[in-house]
């Protein structure tokens, strides 16, 4: 894996912000992209509230960002979408929670961002901005998802299992992944992100993680390892990839930030049909 060519370490702070460093610049220069363009995306929950400000939890430089080149560069961020919270349910029937809510929120939002000199003009869709100041001063920053070369090496990455940063690619033993599959983007979902490669596979990434292991990845792992009862039916996961972080309101264990899966035309995801693998045994 390629060594960073920005200087772009962050450590976070305990409470989920950051602490001054490299990867701050970088944060001072995407935040006014971000906070107008981050509440455009479907899958961003935070919708009617005003973005205050980021936390940087962490950035991984996937692919190196040199400036000067043709090359696309990728940059992989968790960070923290700082807004006041939620209105609180009304009535007495509502939980104390929800009565008393606090006076702010911070969702963790998973962020793939290519970065070139110049844009082509069939990725014009897809930019971000570019900022003012910072690593990437003056240089197109996008949605990587949109970018076929970039989508393509999220799919090389879970091929050769390993870690680079925070990241760990996990593959299962028994799997073969093909090389050279030609990655699709898919719109339809409402709350996360999936890209189809070729007919064979797709990878869905979440895109506001949380502490844990997502049940996406947990349920159809834990049927196919065990031989379950319809578990035929439920796509297992053949890789994966998660984020192992320092920031206290993290937990313990890993952030599960995407699944790669069998690709099945019309399916449901996989915590949907391991539900309804779990109800057929139970039937």
């Amino acid at each position: 894996m390629s060594e960073s060519s920005l200087p772009l370490t962050a450590v976070p702070d305990s409470a989920g912000g950051a602490v001054p460093g490299p990867g701050q610049a970088l944060l001072r220069s995407l935040t006014p992209l971000l906070a107008e363009w981050l509440p455009r995306q479907r899958w961003f929950a935070g919708k009617g509230r005003p973005i205050s400000g980021f936390g940087l939890v962490s950035v991984t430089e996937l692919l190196p960002c040199a400036a000067g080149g043709a090359a696309p560069g990728l940059l992989h961020l968790l960070l923290r979408a700082r807004q006041p919270a939620p209105p609180a349910a009304p009535g007495p029937s509502a939980a104390p929670a929800q009565r008393h809510a606090p006076g702010s929120s911070a969702d963790c939002y998973q962020l793939l961002l290519g970065v070139r000199d110049v844009l082509p003009p069939p990725l014009a869709q897809a930019l971000i901005g570019r900022p003012t100041g910072g690593p990437l001063n003056g240089r197109a920053v996008y949605e990587a998802l949109d970018d076929p070369r970039l989508a393509g090496l999220l799919l090389e990455r879970l091929r050769a299992p390993g870690k680079l940063g925070p990241l760990r690619f996990t593959r299962e033993e028994t799997a073969t992944i093909p090389s050279g599959l030609a990655p699709r983007p898919l719109t339809a979902e409402q709350s996360n992100s999936s890209v189809v490669y070729g007919s064979a596979y797709i990878l869905k990434l979440f895109r506001r993680v949380g502490p844990g292991v997502n049940p996406d990845l947990e349920l159809p792992l834990a049927l196919a390892r065990h031989g379950s009862p319809g578990a035929e039916r439920v796509p297992a996961p053949t890789a994966w990839f998660e984020a192992v972080v320092r920031e206290a309101s993290a937990g313990a264990g890993p952030l599960t930030l995407g699944v790669l899966q069998p690709f099945l035309p019309g399916h449901r995801d996989g915590w949907q049909l391991a539900l309804a693998a779990l109800a057929g045994r139970r039937g």
